[in-house]
């Protein structure tokens, strides 16, 4: 079997040949995350009667500073869980369990009082509850 090789650009501007990607411009969008659910979460019925939990998830990054001394960050992060995964967090989904999930970046409107609103919070596909 032969393959045709594709010149791949790298972003950085050098050019490599690959037998494996079929197109020279690739994405991903994938987020993976551990930590805290730091809210509690939150249920909704869409009008299409498809099910929503939505919840706040904190993860911490340890760096050093400029003089060596370990620092810690919180960061906070807006996730939305469909299908399956409500039952899930309906049981299991109480502040302070530490969880694991994978899932992808979105980004969405509403309105508000007639005023758009626009929001991006990571959709979760596969959670895994740690403790």
């Amino acid at each position: 079997m032969q393959r045709n090789k594709q010149t791949v650009q790298d972003g950085v501007g050098s050019v490599a040949n690959s037998i494996f990607f079929d197109q020279l411009e690739m994405s991903t969008n994938h987020v993976h995350l551990i930590g805290k659910i730091s809210s509690a979460a939150r249920f909704y019925t869409h009008s299409s009667g498809r099910s929503v939990c939505q919840f706040t998830l904190a993860t911490n990054e340890n760096y050093l500073d400029e003089n060596g001394e370990t620092k810690s960050k919180q960061y906070k992060h807006r996730v939305c869980a469909w299908g399956r995964w409500v039952r899930v967090l309906e049981e299991f989904g109480e502040a302070g369990i530490q969880i694991a999930l994978e899932g992808k970046l979105v980004s969405r409107f509403y309105f508000r009082d007639g005023v758009k609103q626009y929001i991006s919070e990571v959709e979760a596909n596969d959670l895994v509850i740690m403790s």
